[in-house]
């Protein structure tokens, strides 16, 4: 299949338009440098500008398209009190002028009104701050908030994390589409694209990669223990999912899916000490930053592999940037203990 049947058959569905598409792609030689090759470079969507950016934009374009077309007044949905997610999806709304209602977990982050938090606040969602763990616990959490809505007579599009997941996974077949369009216009052909994913952004690289035939390999480096017992199968299916939404016949396996489980460090949201090394570096040699929760972890495993050996200096990586920027706020105090060189007087 080419870039362009790909992009016609994605174009059938609702969208809202959100995003400054395409992000920059652009070379890193600095931080390159910094290991003497390969050559790296980093697909900027921390610059998809909608409230500081985020590969959440592009997931909102198709999910908030459906809710768009269904005619829905508020939008429930939840996660972390820290989330990106929860940040985009609040700005998205704000943007197609439907209220939002956040449910946010004091389990999966610093509670303070700062960072993302204070975003979400700014951006005129209501919020409320629950002690469900992240998970089934949550998720229970937010569909009884969606009824309590309903039972008021709101017309609630209830974001649950199935009903979302394959429109997500659609926005990142057609990212593919665009980085693979980029790289070609520059005659570059990359070992292998590193993200931080553990679900729709990786599944719907991957699947894109199979239907536009790209050689190099779509490394999803987990930012959180996974939940299904099977990674590479939990992203294959999503994938599918999004190929029997677009009536294509290709199926991923569990083998078409690179999955890497070894950079979550202490926990979901619980930055390493490599993960802070990554942020501090890029920051230094790039002025590009990054955050402790996902891009810093994806960052740090490509580090990681550069240092065991897995390229040579003559090959070239490629880094997609999640965003998240609005995080590093509330991490301030990890921040001054773990990066070196930082006076935390």
């Amino acid at each position: 299949m080419n870039s362009d049947d790909l992009r016609r058959c994605i174009d059938s569905l609702p969208r809202a338009r959100l995003a400054h598409l395409p992000t920059p792609l652009d070379e890193i030689s600095r931080f390159s440098d910094h290991f003497g090759g390969p050559r790296i470079l980093i697909k900027r969507d921390d610059c998809t500008g909608l409230a500081l950016g985020g590969n959440k934009t592009r997931h909102s374009e198709f999910v908030m398209g459906e809710a768009f077309a269904e005619g829905t007044d508020l939008v429930v949905w939840g996660a972390g009190v820290q989330s990106n997610n929860c940040r985009q999806t609040a700005a998205a709304c704000a943007r197609l002028g439907l209220d939002c209602h956040l449910v946010l977990s004091r389990a999966a982050g610093h509670e303070e009104v700062q960072g993302n938090l204070l975003l979400d606040y700014l951006l005129g969602a209501t919020y409320e701050i629950v002690d469900a763990t992240f998970g089934p616990e949550l998720d229970a959490a937010i569909s009884e908030t969606a009824d309590r809505f309903r039972s008021q007579g709101r017309n609630v599009y209830h974001a649950t994390r199935d009903s979302v997941r394959t429109l997500s996974a659609v926005s990142y077949t057609l990212c593919m589409v665009e980085l693979v369009e980029q790289l070609s216009e520059r005659n570059i052909d990359p070992a292998a694209v590193y993200v931080s994913s553990g679900g729709a952004t990786g599944a719907g690289l991957a699947l894109g990669k199979a239907l536009l035939g790209a050689s190099f390999r779509v490394r999803s480096i987990l930012p959180a223990p996974g939940t299904t017992g099977d990674d590479r199968q939990y992203l294959a299916s999503i994938a599918n999912d999004v190929a029997r939404l677009l009536h294509f016949t290709v199926r991923l396996e569990s083998d078409d899916i690179d999955v890497d489980a070894d950079h979550i460090g202490p926990g979901y949201s619980i930055p390493s000490p490599a993960c802070m090394e990554a942020i501090a570096l890029l920051a230094r040699t790039e002025g590009i930053l990054l955050e402790p929760s996902y891009s810093g972890k994806a960052m740090g495993a490509l580090i990681a592999d550069i240092r065991a050996g897995h390229y040579s200096s003559d090959q070239t990586l490629l880094f997609l940037h999640t965003g998240g920027t609005p995080a590093l706020f509330a991490y301030r105090d990890e921040l001054l203990d773990m990066i070196p060189g930082v006076n935390n007087d």
